[in-house]
C-alpha cells in the first residue's frame, strides 16, 4: 500500500496520482488534505512519513507546491528517506542508490503527465543492494 498526502498546493496533483495508482491496481491510503482549503504541509508530510516508518505502508508520496517543505518534514521521521524528484532519472537513481521510501513532488513544478511517469519509475525501480549503497544508507541512518 502507498501512503499519499499533500497540502492545498499539491491537492490537484495528489488527486491525479491517486487516480493513476487506482488504474494500475495499486492500493493507496490518502492521508489528506481533502480539499483546496489552505492548510499546513507538515501535518500531511509527517502523516505519510509515519505510516511508512511504522510499516503500515510500503512507500509514500508527498506533494506540496514546490515539494521542498513537505520533503523536509518527511525526512525528519526516523527511517524515512524522502527524495524530491522533478524528473524520472532522479526518481530512478534515488531508488537504485538511496533506497528512498518516500517520493516528494511539487504540484506547482511538475505537470500531471510527468508526475505519473515519476511515480511509475519510483515504484517500479528496486534498490540495487550494492554494498557501497547499503553502507552509505547505514551512514545516513546513524543517530
Amino acid at each position: 500500500m502507498i501512503a499519499i498526502g499533500s497540502d492545498h498546493g499539491g491537492f490537484d496533483l495528489k488527486e491525479v496520482v491517486i487516480a493513476h495508482l487506482k488504474e494500475q491496481g495499486i492500493e493507496c491510503k490518502d492521508l489528506g488534505c481533502y480539499d483546496k482549503s489552505s492548510c499546513d504541509y507538515p501535518i500531511y508530510g509527517r502523516a505519510v512519513a509515519e505510516a511508512v516508518a511504522a510499516g503500515e505502508c510500503e512507500k509514500g508520496i508527498v506533494i506540496c507546491t514546490t515539494g521542498i517543505g513537505i520533503s523536509i518534514t518527511a525526512n525528519k521521521i526516523k527511517g524515512v528517506r524522502c527524495a524530491l524528484c522533478a524528473d524520472t532519472l532522479t526518481a530512478q537513481m534515488t531508488r537504485l542508490h538511496n533506497d528512498a521510501n518516500v517520493l516528494a513532488m511539487g504540484g506547482g513544478i511538475v505537470g500531471p503527465n510527468l508526475a505519473v511517469s515519476i511515480v511509475d519509475t519510483f515504484l517500479k525501480t528496486a534498490f540495487s543492494e550494492e554494498e557501497k549503497h547499503q553502507r552509505r544508507i547505514g551512514l545516513i541512518e546513524q543517530d
